[in-house]
């Protein structure tokens, strides 16, 4: 199962991969469904950033959050009025 943005994009270069493939191509149906499904994660995603960016707060995890430099445990977004 896929969880985060990065096995996402895997999975999308996989099956582009598949679709490339002489021996074995995936079928071009199929190869559609896919990309639709990714369509609509990626969107949910995008609405996901836009509801953090206005009430603040905490992602699911699908987008990991940037490594953090050693000794450094988190961040504060400050907002002018």
């Amino acid at each position: 199962m896929m969880n985060t943005i990065e096995d996402l994009r895997k999975h999308l270069f996989e099956t582009l991969a598949q679709l490339r493939s002489k021996e074995q191509p995936m079928e071009i149906e199929r190869a559609q469904a896919i990309a639709q499904v990714a369509q609509v994660v990626i969107n949910s995603a995008k609405v996901e950033v836009e509801h953090l960016k206005i009430v603040g707060g905490k992602g699911t995890g699908f987008i990991e959050e940037s490594n953090l430099p050693a000794g450094i445990t988190g961040t504060q977004q400050h907002r002018l009025r």
